[in-house]
């Protein structure tokens, strides 16, 4: 690629030095690179509302683009640094369960444990290994180097349970698993188990005791501060207002319930 593109998600925020320092390590290394931000702003140490992030941005890049990602409570420990390099892409980052979403969406080749320091920085701090090995490590992929020779491949690597709906009868259990900037409240159940588990039959979706009985097309269906179910833009079931917010309304949190009720075909 002319100019590789390399993609950041951290739960860093923009108001301190990290970010910009771990862009001048990159941009120092190769400066043909194109930094794309997709999201600073990850609840601090939410790995999992980064995975879930990332999960549902990162194939939207050319293919060979390389995904740094650093939501890392971790830093320090033993947990180890890794790249992943999948049909199509490249991971970078903490081996904590922040890229399980990704990299199995698109079949993992070949986990490495990142240990070749000659890649590193030659200061390694404690708490900011995102700019001291992440970054650099990260910078010299986009010039070619080879993925084997930041390290040795290894055969586990961290996975978080991000468990899936399950059937109970004329039920369809489901929980919230992300809540955007909006305050909709993004379910784990996709459009394709929602329309496989109805089967053209009428039902209802409850939440904190409030139930909806329609699927709406978009956001601008509903009326003001109405209570509404649609399937947003990674097909997954969503709550929301029109106009508000889903998350205030409801005083929701991630991991409340919400259950597809199955009525009369």
């Amino acid at each position: 690629m002319k100019n590789p593109i390399i993609t950041m998600l951290t739960d860093f925020g923009t108001k301190d030095h990290y970010v910009s320092a771990m862009k001048g390590v990159i941009l120092s290394i190769n400066p043909k690179c194109l930094l794309i931000d997709i999201s600073h702003e990850v609840r601090k140490q939410d790995v999992r509302e980064g995975a879930f992030i990332l999960g549902n941005a990162f194939s939207y890049f050319p293919k060979g683009t390389i995904h740094l990602a650093v939501i890392d409570p971790g830093v320090g420990s033993e947990r180890k640094p890794i790249l992943i390099r999948t049909e199509n892409y490249f991971f970078i980052g903490p081996d904590n369960g922040l890229f399980t979403i990704a990299a199995m969406k698109d079949r993992v080749r070949k986990v490495i444990q990142l240990t070749n320091k000659r890649y590193f920085l030659s200061n390694i701090s404690s708490t900011f290994h995102g700019r001291d090995i992440f970054a650099p490590v990260a910078g010299y992929l986009s010039l070619g180097i080879k993925p084997d020779v930041f390290g040795k491949e290894i055969g586990k690597w961290v996975k978080l349970d991000f468990s899936e709906p399950n059937i109970k009868g004329d039920k369809l259990l489901g929980k919230i698993i992300h809540i955007d900037s909006f305050g909709n409240l993004i379910s784990n159940i996709d459009q394709e188990r929602f329309l496989k588990f109805i089967n053209a039959h009428s039902f209802s979706i409850k939440i904190k005791n409030r139930k909806v009985s329609h699927i709406k097309r978009g956001y601008w269906e509903g009326r003001d501060k109405e209570l509404i179910a649609l399937f947003g833009s990674g097909g997954y079931l969503e709550i929301a207002v029109k106009d508000g917010s889903a998350k205030s309304i409801l005083n929701a949190k991630k991991g409340d319930s919400i259950i597809v009720e199955r009525g009369r075909a």
